[in-house]
């Protein structure tokens, strides 16, 4: 995850400690620069990985390589269409379409009961909280509190007009969304949609910037680089990398830039299908999903039967989505962070902690 992140500070970086201790500029971008010299590579990481760096490039990849990215990525496309084509998958099928009748009632009924928790709730409709709390404000009328994480916060106005919404999201209103069987027309659920996706990959972004760093802080592994933005600027250079602190599991870590983009790309390719076939695109393995396209439910996206209560159910979504949302805001702090002083956001935090009067923004910005 943390490889795909440090594309925005591709920047000139051969300033020596000695230059930028001295340099004095103020401006951001010159802060940029002075970055590697605020935290020096690790010793044994140097040592590891100059020959390799000198000796190949982050651009190139061999025929093999891309040979290999090709059979790597289409193992799972060949393995799920083998066995929904097998005596194994046609079996599955027939037990899916004997117990198919009743999971679709049962999903109907929870359907209903989770909309009589969200009527319910203290966090849906016209009493729910709002985002300026008890500061008279005139909120806009067409946020109505039934998804959830309404607040009323829609300065920009992008759910207001459904003509000047269609305009960018043309191709999904005209198809209607077909994911789960029913027609989803109203525009505002096609915006919970992208918000909903973009929330869930920043809290699994997150987890992979502070969890590398904070293994390798108390001693549990030893990474080569734990600090996020550092690890995309080892492959830059053509480093390899050991996977987890492992010496020689390399996986994609001894690739380049451009193997690993292909095959990021081409296995990303598999989910969002199947994220645009919709939840029944697992049927042919036999697998019934009982929810929607946000919330798909089921042993497969619900091992921990947490959606069983209606009530609970509702609450985890107005959770959900707030946690996303405070992980999206975090991500501008991990840039800001990784910008201003070269370091991880937990080094930082330790930082600010045992000084917090010299380590703060005043205090970089003042330097």
């Amino acid at each position: 995850m943390a490889m795909i992140q440090p594309h925005s500070l591709r920047l000139p970086l051969s300033s020596s400690p000695c230059s930028s201790s001295s340099s004095s500029s103020s401006s951001f971008l010159g802060r940029l620069r002075t970055i590697p010299s605020l935290k020096p590579w690790k010793q044994q990481n140097n040592t590891a990985t100059s020959s390799s760096s000198s000796s190949s490039s982050p651009c190139k990849a061999s025929w093999q390589e891309l040979a290999g990215v090709l059979v790597f990525s289409a193992i799972p496309f060949t393995a799920v269409k083998a066995l929904a084509n097998s005596p194994l998958g046609e079996s599955l099928q027939r037990r899916l379409q004997d117990r198919k009748k009743l999971a679709v009632q049962n999903a109907s009924k929870f359907r209903a009961l989770t909309q009589k928790a969200r009527n319910d709730s203290v966090w849906y409709g016209q009493e729910r909280p709002r985002w300026l709390g008890p500061i008279p404000y005139d909120y806009p009328a067409h946020l109505t509190g039934e998804l959830p994480g309404d607040y009323g916060f829609d300065i920009a106005g992008l759910g207001k007009d459904p003509t000047a919404f269609q305009k960018y999201f043309k191709c999904f209103l005209e198809h209607g969304l077909h994911f789960t069987g029913i027609l989803i027309s109203h525009y505002r659920e096609v915006l919970l949609l992208f918000e909903i996706l973009h929330a869930r990959w920043a809290m699994l972004a997150s987890l992979g910037v502070v969890i590398p760093e904070i293994l390798d802080l108390v001693g549990a592994f030893h990474f080569a680089e734990p600090v996020w933005w550092r690890v995309g600027y080892s492959k830059l250079k053509g480093d390899t990398l050991d996977y987890l602190g492992i010496p020689g599991l390399h996986l994609a870590g001894s690739q380049g830039v451009i193997v690993i983009a292909i095959c990021q790309a081409l296995l990303m390719v598999g989910p969002e299908y199947a994220r645009y076939c919709g939840i029944e695109a697992l049927e042919p393995l036999g697998i019934y999903l009982p929810g929607d396209i946000n919330y798909p439910g089921g042993a497969l996206f619900d091992p921990l039967n947490l959606s069983k209560d209606p009530v609970t159910f509702e609450e985890l979504k107005v959770k959900e989505i707030k946690n996303g949302r405070l992980a999206m805001v975090a991500w501008l702090g991990f840039y800001g962070q990784a910008a201003f002083t070269g370091k991880g956001p937990i080094q930082n935090l330790i930082d600010h902690v045992s000084d917090p009067l010299h380590n703060n923004l005043l205090s970089l910005l003042n330097h």
